[in-house]
């Protein structure tokens, strides 16, 4: 990353400062586990290690920050009360501290916000109030709700004490795996890892050595590459992603000045590569972590992460909509080869649908889904449209149904969702 301006440098919060944020985090959030992966380190080449926060109490790293920041309010401001806005984790961290402290909490999420993290968020105690389809809704109308109320607004990640609090899980991965040597981190607004790079890089060197701190986005909602190249915090135009626990359109100010001298490379990856995150840790870890929450292990399955040395993966959340794991869990073996949807045109005699189902067998493949219709655009009278939805074990057994079904005379093509 390129040099800094020396005005910028006291962005970076002290060390000192982290380890003492540690004993009040300390008071909620839990010390999560950290677990090896022999499956990613074949992929990658090196030790990999997953820092489970999926497993933190409101399911993400979330609870540090907020606790932090609202622990740190005059007894004048607590009896004010607090409020946010959040499509999930963010609301669900500050409903939780808030009933820790005894705050009134007060919570601006979107119209269409998954059920689970609505209910849980309730749960919790707050009072939830929805605005809007985007995220962006919600955080003008708890603005307007602070100003007029004197309410505390508590920022999901552009403020000094919210950034210390994250730090503090730096410090929990340093006490479990001291000898890392590479870490990666998802990131939307830039909370979790300017407050994680901060204590690594700090206590790293403290030790006398260096570890390395990759950043991962969506992209397809990935602001930083643009704004490190420009030199300033810019706010993009982002499109529908899965993650949307770092979908975030313009970097937050604080973030953004530790990030650029701190983290040392950020890489993207594909909605593909995210879902397909998602099946190996459901597969191969036993593990539920939500799209944010995978992105850095989908930058290992996609070739992004080289020459890492023994490297820790932050899995910041698994607060998953059940709904949209089907989804995911249907894309990702998709993206694995493992799920083929193929369209067939037959004559409309007796036994074309039978003959196909057995050559799929035949192929040592499974059809899981069948949609036979006469009607359609394009079709003669004499035509019917057959529509496969096959599961296969990889790349190779695809390509053998598919090559089965042409030898015996038919053209099926590939349907992409």
């Amino acid at each position: 990353m390129p040099e800094t301006p020396a005005q910028t440098v006291s962005a970076i919060p002290d060390l000192a400062d982290i380890e003492s944020a540690r004993q009040i985090v300390a008071r909620v959030a839990q010390p999560t586990p950290i677990e090896t992966s022999r499956f990613l380190a074949e992929v990658l080449g090196s030790d990999v290690l997953l820092k489970l926060e999926n497993l933190q109490r409101t399911g993400s790293y979330k609870i540090r920050g907020a606790y932090y920041r609202m622990s740190r309010l005059s007894a004048e401001e607590k009896t004010r009360g607090v409020v946010a806005a959040s499509a999930g984790n963010h609301a669900q961290g500050v409903a939780f501290a808030a009933r820790e402290l005894g705050i009134k909490a007060t919570i601006f999420m979107p119209l269409g916000v998954a059920l689970p993290k609505l209910q849980a968020t309730r749960d919790y105690g707050a009072d939830v109030l929805l605005r809007g389809h985007t995220v962006e809704e919600p955080l003008r109308a708890a603005a307007e709700y602070a100003a007029t109320t004197g309410a505390v607004l508590i920022p999901p990640f552009d403020h000094p004490d919210v950034i210390v609090g994250q730090g503090t899980l730096g410090l929990e991965i340093f006490d479990q795996a001291p000898d890392f040597e590479t870490i990666i981190i998802p990131i939307g607004g830039g909370g979790l890892i300017s407050g994680v790079a901060s204590a690594v890089k700090q206590r790293a060197a403290a030790d006398g050595r260096q570890v390395r701190v990759i950043g991962v986005q969506a992209a397809n909602a990935a602001a930083y590459p643009p704004s490190l190249e420009a030199g300033v915090a810019t706010e993009i135009r982002t499109s529908a992603t899965i993650a949307d626990g770092i979908a975030v359109a313009k970097p937050g100010i604080l973030n953004f000045e530790i990030i650029r001298q701190l983290v040392d490379e950020i890489v993207t990856v594909s909605e593909a590569d995210i879902a397909r995150a998602i099946l190996v840790l459901l597969e191969r870890a036993k593990l539920v972590v939500e799209p944010a929450g995978a992105v850095g292990v989908a930058a290992i399955l996609a070739g992004q992460i080289s020459n890492a040395g023994k490297t820790v993966v932050i899995l910041s959340g698994g607060n998953i909509d059940p709904l949209l794991m089907q989804r995911v869990i249907s894309h990702g073996l998709a993206a694995s080869d493992r799920y083929l949807k193929l369209r067939i045109m037959l004559p409309d005699r007796p036994g074309q649908l039978a003959r196909t189902s057995e050559i799929v067998a035949e192929a040592n493949a499974n059809v899981i889904e069948v949609l036979h219709t006469r009607h359609g655009g394009g079709m003669q009278l004499s035509e019917v449209e057959l529509e496969l939805s096959v599961e296969t074990r990889g790349p190779e057994h695809r390509a053998e149904v598919v090559e089965k079904l042409r030898e015996a005379g038919y053209d099926p093509r590939l349907v992409l969702d």
